[in-house]
């Protein structure tokens, strides 16, 4: 039976009716596909700023903010503070992201075409998506499950079949929200309720915060983390389950997302110029530590009170249902619902610019209009969200949550990275030092993902291997197979 009190289904009805009305109404202004894909490259500091905190925050990452928190105690918000650092010192120095503005493109693969040719840009694109898609695919099912579990909504599992697939259909009915006005509107209606979503989502964590912090209290939080998890759960570096491979790996991965992590970089891309771009890095950079800090304390705060013996994904949303009283519990779910859909839409419009940028153009024999982009557009959009459905429900997450998003990510932030870098800075790099990256780059985490899957390799996989390294491995693979390959084979204008 839900626990759901009707004041707060009234707040979170009144709050998706608006997202909707308002990311409906912008379609007017989507007559272009440069308007749909990146908002006319009009986008100030403030909406920059808002649009990227509410992209970057979803359920998911609420949850494995929280698991890492509830596992890991203070230390977990390791990786918040590592990608605080990185924006900072790229939004500062204009790392990469002051050439990439200024060359006016639409993707990072466009970039890498103008520098190594149509073929790696057609291989970048393939990687990304695959990545990417591979990355979001555990959003909507770990969403549904912490609004249900918070909520306590299809609890029980009998009953009629609505009832037994309250996930399912959960799931779907958020998606087809984000669907519609993110088909609609794209980048502009994305900008327009992230703003929104911006103000719910800051507003739910602030107040559940404030509220843990005065009914639970930071000395036990501290004390919970001393008991369970001891130095460990303030340093990294001694923690048993974390040390030198967890912090390097991160600090890697919090670097290649900066640079190009494509829901981050179209906020460079969308932005007015160059220094905008920076602007929004500079003043975003800090609420990545909130981002991993707020919801680590509420797992904290699950610890203290549930103790270990609870499934580290479930403790958060277990002690939030219970503890959270009428009204705030409405705002809490707002805000959520916020930060899911802000995220959804950013990540499908995403990939959907890769998809028709970088790989449909390929096979065009004429230029599209705006209108046939338009509509084509929308298409993919439409076919990214049914496969978000089928993948999402059928996806068995083994591990922490984290660790499966740097790992999946990973399968192209290794590669894109260098590749990045490499175009930017080296005037050697080569097309064929290009392939050799996106190859060795996508290898190692696609096969630690295989071989973690497989019963006869799991164990091998998860303690000989390991996540971190593999992870390393391929960040240091790919860059040296672009040393390697433009050595043997220079671009022509260097050799």
């Amino acid at each position: 039976m839900s626990l759901l009190h009707p004041i707060d289904g009234a707040i979170v009805g009144l709050y998706l009716l608006g997202t909707m009305v308002a990311g409906v109404l912008v379609r007017r202004h989507v007559s272009k596909v440069e308007h749909f894909l990146l908002a006319g490259r009009e986008m100030d500091v403030a909406l920059g700023v808002a649009s990227l905190a509410a992209t970057e925050f979803g359920i998911v990452t609420c949850v494995y903010t929280a698991q890492n928190g509830f596992k890991y105690g203070f230390a977990g918000a390791t990786p918040g503070i590592l990608n605080a650092v990185a924006m900072l010192v790229v939004g500062l120095t204009g790392f990469c992201i002051e050439p990439l503005r200024e060359a006016g493109v639409v993707t990072l693969p466009e970039l890498f075409e103008r520098r190594f040719g149509p073929r790696v840009r057609a291989a970048a694109a393939v990687v990304m998506v695959l990545g990417g898609l591979l990355n979001m695919g555990v959003f909507l099912r770990t969403g549904g499950e912490f609004l249900l579990t918070v909520t306590g909504a299809g609890t029980g599992g009998s009953g009629s079949w609505a009832r037994t697939h309250t996930l399912e259909l959960a799931m779907t009915a958020l998606l087809l929200l984000v669907g519609i006005y993110t088909v609609l509107g794209g980048m502009l209606s994305v900008l327009v309720t992230d703003f929104l979503q911006f103000v719910v989502m800051s507003a739910g964590l602030l107040v559940v915060t404030v509220l843990v912090l005065a009914r639970v209290g930071w000395t036990n939080l501290v004390v919970a983390v001393e008991r369970y998890h001891g130095a460990g759960g303030f340093n990294p570096l001694v923690n048993p389950e974390m040390g030198w491979a967890y912090v390097l790996f991160n600090a890697c991965l919090n670097l290649a997302v900066v640079l190009t992590w494509m829901a981050v970089i179209q906020r460079v891309l969308a932005a007015r110029d160059t220094k905008t771009g920076r602007k929004v890095f500079v003043r975003t950079s800090f609420f990545f530590v909130t981002r991993f800090l707020i919801p680590g304390i509420w797992g904290i705060a699950a610890l203290a009170l549930l103790g270990p013996g609870v499934d580290s994904l479930q403790a958060m949303p277990r002690f939030l249902a219970h503890f959270v009283p009428v009204g705030i519990m409405g705002l809490l779910l707002a805000a959520m619902l916020a930060a899911d859909m802000s995220t959804d839409s950013s990540y499908m419009l995403t990939w959907a610019s890769l998809i028709y940028n970088d790989l449909l153009a390929r096979f065009r024999r004429r230029s599209w209009g705006d209108r046939e982009g338009l509509r084509v557009n929308r298409l993919i959009v439409a076919a990214i969200g049914v496969f978000l459905l089928w993948y999402g429900l059928w996806y068995p997450l083994k591990g922490d949550l984290w660790t499966y998003l740097g790992v999946t990510g990973t399968i192209y932030l290794a590669s894109m990275s260098t590749l990045l870098v490499a175009c930017c800075y080296w005037r050697r790099a080569s097309p064929t030092g290009a392939a050799a990256a996106i190859v060795a780059g996508a290898v190692i985490p696609v096969a630690y993902l295989v071989l973690e899957q497989l019963p006869a390799t799991a164990a091998f996989a998860r303690t000989t291997v390991g996540p971190y390294w593999s992870g390393l491995a391929a960040y240091a693979a790919s860059a040296l197979a672009m040393m390697v390959g433009s050595w043997l084979r220079p671009a022509k204008e260097a050799s």
